[in-house]
């Protein structure tokens, strides 16, 4: 039997990466685009959110705590005019949630300026902070990037970008911009993804094409990994800055990270994760009366294997949309509650039924014994759990905030100990085989280290903590 302090304290959800966006699009008001691009990437990160807009003389940072509807008003809006913007909902992977570590991150040389947003964690950190010589100034991999960017500064961004990217090894998406153009970075794996869009009178970026139909524009092509692209008055510019060992997007962008009405490799992540909920239904049946979803990513694998499986579908639990992530602490009675602040069942629907509940992960296990325990307490006669991707048994070093084994209750507990624990009559986790099949991604392009242990870039005998460089 497992006790609750082996799987720690925290909860059981992925922390997400980042969401990044940016605009090129004189004489629109790229600001209030860039704000509904960043709406469209809330899930990405929502710890804090930031906007640099130029005029093509000045450039103009803006950026907060809080969620993008929280940081951003009309007034805000109206003091954020140019014809170029770049955007950044930030989760944290490296340093503390502070205004100091919120993105665009801002550099200057005296005369030129720039500004950075990052999607990713870089593995070569301590290196480059003791290249850039300030050792103990700066506290995320972020701002270390745009300080070596801006010793290059008097060559222009494209310039410095050709020479600094060659040297950052690990998962970087990078939208970057200078008094007149913006920049979009991929590292050379394509680890996070970053996408380009057509507007009708300009162009923008973004993590994800969802943003691009809350924008009004078009989906063109993805940032190739290895590529610089640079976006101004003379349109759309390639740079290869480093050859692609090959493709690997993280393959958690379609198994959680990604919304629902994103695309990767021209495949729609809802009919992803809808073939996900198939496989798994074959792969590991139950005798069932309902199949339910746990909110959100669990709903079009849940839809999947209801089908397959021909078990009705239905809503169990409802979710709050509004919490985010709360600076309000709770109180320790609502702390015990934990999982009710953001999901609640409905007694009607599950009282008396066996149900399949369909989630896309278990991490820790803490958050999944919450909701076994909810759905009992609501009446529910069985709970089988089954979990659109294999037992989480590696760390994350490319953007997603689990990056010890002692986090991860599937490193050191059997599938039998972890249905024990979290107290479901059956769990069963999606092959790893049939989650890449569901991707329909080419052979070989995807990032599966989390689950495999094969990291597409070293990472080292020990990775630096995610507070490394705040205690130099």
């Amino acid at each position: 039997m497992l006790a609750s302090a082996a799987v720690g304290a925290g909860g059981d959800e992925l922390k997400e990466a980042c969401g990044l966006f940016g605009v090129w699009a004189p004489g629109e008001d790229v600001a209030r685009i860039t704000f509904f691009g960043l709406f469209s990437l809330q899930h990405r990160g929502q710890e804090s959110a930031g906007m640099a807009v130029s005029d093509g003389q000045h450039i103009l940072v803006y950026r907060e705590l809080g969620l993008v509807s929280q940081v951003f008003d009309e007034r805000t809006l109206a003091t954020l005019q140019g014809d170029l913007c770049i955007g950044h909902t930030r989760y944290s992977t490296t340093g503390s949630t502070n205004w100091e570590n919120a993105q665009p991150s801002f550099k200057t040389n005296g005369t030129r300026g720039l500004a950075l947003g990052h999607n990713g964690n870089l593995v070569n950190t301590p290196e480059l902070d003791r290249r850039v010589g300030r050792r103990g100034a700066a506290t995320t991999d972020s701002d270390i990037v745009a300080t070596l960017l801006a010793q290059h500064l008097d060559e222009g961004l494209e310039r410095a970008a050709l020479a600094v990217l060659p040297e950052l090894r690990g998962a970087y998406s990078f939208v970057m911009m200078d008094e007149r153009s913006v920049f979009a970075a991929r590292d050379p794996f394509g680890i996070r993804p970053l996408s380009i869009g057509r507007l009708p009178s300009g162009w923008c970026v973004a993590s994800e094409t969802c943003a691009f139909d809350v924008a009004g524009a078009q989906f063109v092509r993805e940032v190739e990994p290895g590529e610089l692209v640079t976006i101004d008055d003379r349109g759309v510019r390639s740079h290869r800055f480093a050859e692609s060992p090959r493709p690997a997007l993280c393959l958690f962008e379609f198994a959680y990270l990604s919304r629902a009405d994103s695309r990767h490799y021209g495949r729609s992540v809802h009919e992803a994760r809808r073939e996900m909920g198939r496989l798994l239904a074959r792969e590991a049946p139950a005798d069932a009366d309902l199949v339910i979803p746990i909110p959100d990513t669990g709903h079009s694998a849940a839809e999947g294997y209801a089908e397959v499986a021909r078990i009705p579908f239905g809503e169990g639990l409802m979710k709050n949309r509004y919490i985010g992530r709360t600076f309000i602490e709770p109180t320790p009675a609502l702390r015990a509650r934990g999982v009710r602040l953001k999901l609640n069942p409905l007694p009607e629907t599950i009282q008396g039924k066996r149900l399949v509940v369909v989630d896309d992960s278990i991490v820790r296990g803490t958050t999944t014994r919450q909701i076994v325990q909810v759905l009992r307490d609501a009446g529910a006669a069985e709970v089988h759990l089954r979990i659109v991707s294999p037992p989480i048994r590696w760390p994350c070093f490319y953007g997603i905030d689990m990056s010890t084994r002692d986090e991860l209750i599937a490193a050191n507990h059997r599938v039998e100990e972890i249905r024990d624990f979290v107290g479901a009559n059956s769990l069963a986790y999606l092959s790893l085989a049939g989650l890449v099949e569901a991707t329909r991604a080419p052979a070989g392009t995807l990032c599966r280290a989390c689950f495999d242990g094969e990291y597409p870039v070293p990472v080292g005998d020990q990775m630096p903590s995610k507070f490394a460089l705040e205690t130099l």
